[in-house]
């Protein structure tokens, strides 16, 4: 228990259709950390179009900015590199909202992902070597081409508090989540 809020996640289910769609990992599983930012500002959220890059395992759809860590970043530092390398902004207020685990999102890669909002910030919008950059309607985004489980977790960018999830992918379709509040 945590701070007397209960287990971190719920007790497994146990019947055959869900057992059915739990995928085995590896037990050679890397595991990859990375950050997510969405940047706001009058109603609108920065999005990035995946559309560059060839083998992109996001290529065709719409998220927020973010990557990987370098070596010895805090989540801080990746974030603020991330949004300043894809699209020229420098984000001043960045707040973290949540944590998102992703089980064997690549074959053998387990994904950590902190997950942030900014709505201050200075600099020019640029361009990105991954994909388009675009200035969205907030209430456009469910309409945009994106993974299954962003649509789950956007609109948890506004309650209040901090949220962890699990979400599980089979052959890139969400086949199970997980999520507690705080």
């Amino acid at each position: 228990m945590v701070g007397g809020a209960g287990p971190l996640f719920r007790a497994p289910r146990t019947d055959a259709a869900f057992k059915s769609r739990i995928i085995p990992i590896p037990m050679t599983t890397k595991r990859i950390a990375a950050t997510l930012c969405y940047v706001r500002s009058g109603g609108r959220t920065l999005m990035l179009h995946r559309n560059k890059k060839p083998g992109d395992m996001h290529r065709g759809k719409w998220n927020g900015l973010g990557g990987k860590f370098e070596p010895g970043e805090s989540p801080e530092e990746c974030v603020e590199r991330e949004v300043r390398e894809e699209s020229g902004l420098k984000i001043l207020d960045g707040r973290l909202r949540g944590v998102l685990t992703f089980p064997n999102f690549r074959e053998g890669e387990d994904w950590l992902v902190f997950v942030y909002t900014a709505s201050k910030f200075e600099g020019t919008l640029g361009v990105c070597a991954e994909g388009d950059l675009e200035w969205i309607a907030d209430e456009k985004l469910a309409d945009l081409p994106m993974w299954e489980g962003d649509r789950v977790f956007l609109p948890w960018l506004e309650r209040r508090g901090f949220f962890s999830a699990k979400f599980v992918y089979r052959d890139g379709r969400l086949v199970g989540r997980e999520e507690r509040f705080y």
